[in-house]
Formats: C-alpha cells, structure tokens, sequence
C-alpha cells in the first residue's frame, strides 16, 4: 500500500504505534540500510533492526495511544521534515500528572512506491521555566 503523502506515511506510523501491529509498522518504513530510530535513553537504531524493535515491542504487547500536534513541517519534492510534539496517554495515565511532552522529529523521502518514513527520533521536552527537574529535591 503505498503511501501519496508524507502525512499519510505519518499517520500510518502513528496507527501502527496504536495497534501494536508490527506488519503494519514495516509497510511505513522505507526499505533501505540508512533507516534510523533515535528514541529516548536508548542508542541509534538502524537498519533493519529498526523494524526488529518495533516486532520485539509489538511482541510483548505494547502499544500506544499517542496524540501529535504539529509544530513545523518542511517538505520539497522528495523529502519532509516534520516536526512534532507528542502526549502519550492512555487508561494507566493518572488524570493530574499527565506524562511529559516529547518531541519527534520524522524524516519522509518519496520512491518509486510512495512517501516512506527514513528516520524517527523523540527526546523529551525541556521542563518548564521554574519547574524542578525530576530527581531528588537540592539540599
């Protein structure tokens, strides 16, 4: 299934996140070795071990409901850039401690088959002027 857009090849990523189905996760993906995933306190990811973490994920069950709010995109004839902020959530997410925001970052590159995701990257958002990092309390 060959995705038109970039924004289509992004919502197929985000529903194959939701669904945990990893087949799905793999049609977004371009086929190629200079695939990347950057995902917090984790290292690089490329090549086909992208797709190997997703299947592990998806394996034991995981699977997210993720909300994006688009904060820039940048896109020319075969590439796109878009940058993101998401909310994870879900039923275990306490109503007055949401978690934190994390930023994306999804590079798209048109093929002879379509727009297919080439790089996924999050890292969470800086905190708030005057909040106090997480950790213990200064003293």
């Amino acid at each position: 299934m060959p995705f038109p857009t970039p924004q289509d090849a992004e919502d197929g990523f985000y529903d194959a996140l939701e669904s945990g189905d990893a087949d799905a996760m793999a049609r977004v993906w371009e086929a190629s070795p200079d695939i990347a995933c950057l995902l917090p306190m984790t290292p690089l990811i490329q090549g086909p071990a992208v797709l190997d973490l997703w299947r592990s994920m998806f394996s034991q069950g995981a699977a997210f409901d993720i909300q994006v709010r688009h904060l820039a995109w940048i896109e020319s004839a075969d590439m796109a850039v878009h940058l993101i902020e998401e909310q994870i959530g879900g039923h275990d997410v306490p109503a007055d401690r949401p978690p934190p925001l994390v930023y994306g970052t999804n590079l798209f590159r048109r093929g002879p088959d379509g727009w297919r995701l080439v790089l996924h990257q999050n890292s969470p958002t800086p905190p708030l002027p005057g909040a106090m990092p997480p950790g213990p309390p200064p003293g």
